[in-house]
């Protein structure tokens, strides 16, 4: 188990720097702007959204890789383009160069949400996959703290610190790609080329107990007889998981999360706040955001995946409807930065938990890139487009009618979540792909088979 352990860790490595490379942008902001003297409008679109389009290009693609090279080689590339892109912008004279390197981090950024918990679900026993693929979230979350803390130390080195703060994550790149050469490829991903020896080797390491190897092996040798040579995620067998795919990384935007997360200052300054909003976005968020992911890991593989998202959905509702009560009835003081520090507790402990976990465990051992590549490109292009559209939003009809309508959104994923969404814990991938059923009104299958 403790090799398991440390692969999982290495391999959740490709979240913490898909979180420091999303934020610590926010560092050199104005000093990139005033540097090169571009208008609002370029700089927004070009030098600051440029890595979001190439995680939505990362998320949409990154699923052939991961099928046709492997989960652990998709893993080192994400870490040569993490280290490349950190390098190449902190050394841009330009803005067009910088917006290029930025673009490849963004790739690597959207491959890492397929290629790391595929891998991880594959080699992580039925009774803690949770528990392991959920660190890729947590890492993410601290990531994303780090990079905030890097960016306040390194304010001040150099002429231009913001160089620094973007070359900063070549240390954590160069310490993962190290690594990342020494884990395994996944047993379920070689079986799946045809490699079943190579496969055994790695699945002795993970089972030691030959009867459950075996259990294993007839599981896999099973799957693989009923597979068709040419499936897809797109066949009407597999409309039931690519719908769960779908909703679950639909509702995680459409809770509203990253409008929130790239314009609290402005969310905070609109509610009456002062100066103290970038610490508050930063500090406060990112502190609550790793508290509650700590307990949504801890929880996940207990209480189940089903029964987090219930605590989300109803404390994202609660959350909600006080943010957007603040704003039509004119609370001032701390009460929004309250309600939305709720709110952050109850994505981190629910959608945060559990979105790359359930992805990864819903769909076939052949089609598990696919199907994270889906799931992640649904969830990265509603994060390109939403955030997109909160200023407009709240200058025309105002951001109680904006938060109003995520708290109706997330009565909908409420709704979803019990009525639909099937409980997957404590199953082998091999016995999820047996049960889940592959239309709605057999839904309660999987749940009544894991009781």
């Amino acid at each position: 188990m403790r090799n398991i352990w440390v692969w999982s860790l290495v391999a959740a490595l490709a979240g913490f720097l898909f979180g420091f490379d999303t934020v610590v942008i926010s560092g050199a902001d104005k000093q990139l702007q005033e540097l090169w003297n571009t208008s609002d409008a370029f700089h927004g679109s070009i030098v600051m959204a440029m890595a979001l389009w190439g995680t939505v290009v990362g998320a949409i693609l990154g699923g052939i890789p991961t099928n046709s090279y492997g989960r652990r080689n998709t893993l080192i590339g994400i870490g040569v383009l993490y280290l490349v892109s950190a390098l190449g912008s902190s050394l841009a004279t330009d803005p067009i160069t910088f917006a290029i390197f930025r673009f490849l981090g963004g790739l690597g950024v959207g491959a890492s949400t397929i290629a790391a918990p595929a891998y991880v679900s594959e080699i992580a026993p039925s009774k803690s996959r949770g528990k392991l693929v959920s660190l890729y979230q947590f890492n993410i979350v601290f990531g994303i703290l780090i990079a905030f803390l890097s960016n306040y130390l390194l304010r001040d080195f150099g002429n231009q610190p913001w160089r620094w703060m973007i070359g900063a994550e070549a240390v954590p790149a160069v310490l993962y790609l190290i690594l990342v050469f020494f884990i395994p490829k996944s047993p379920r991903w070689l079986f799946s080329k045809g490699k079943e020896a190579k496969a055994k080797k790695v699945l002795q390491i993970i089972q030691p107990n030959s009867i459950e190897l075996d259990k294993t092996l007839k599981e896999l040798r099973a799957q693989a007889e009923v597979e068709e040579v040419n499936e897809n995620i797109f066949m009407k067998k597999y409309r039931f998981p690519l719908m769960l795919a779908f909703l679950i990384a639909f509702f995680n935007q459409l809770s509203g999360i990253n409008a929130f997360l790239y314009y609290a200052p402005r969310i905070f300054e609109t509610a009456g706040l002062g100066e103290s909003t970038a610490l508050l976005s930063s500090i406060g968020v990112g502190a609550v955001n790793l508290v509650f992911t700590l307990f949504g890991v801890f929880l996940i593989d207990k209480v189940g995946r089903k029964k987090l998202m219930l605590f989300g959905s109803i404390g994202y509702i609660i959350s909600l409807n006080l943010v957007a009560a603040a704003f039509f009835l004119n609370w001032g003081g701390m009460w929004v930065p309250i309600f939305l520090f709720l709110f952050i507790a109850s994505h981190a402990i629910g959608q945060g938990a559990v979105i790359w976990v359930f992805i990864s465990e819903i769909f076939p051992n052949k089609l598990r890139a696919s199907g994270q590549a889906f799931g992640s490109s649904t969830h990265w292009v509603l994060a390109a487009i939403i955030p997109s559209l909160v200023p407009l939003l709240f200058s025309t009809i105002g951001p109680g009618y904006v938060f109003a309508f995520f708290a109706f959104m997330m009565v909908l994923q409420l709704l979803f979540v019990i009525f639909i969404m099937p409980e997957t814990k404590g199953k082998s991938l091999e016995d999820i792909e047996l049960h889940l059923p592959d239309n709605l009104n057999n839904s309660t299958i999987l749940e009544i088979n894991t009781k």
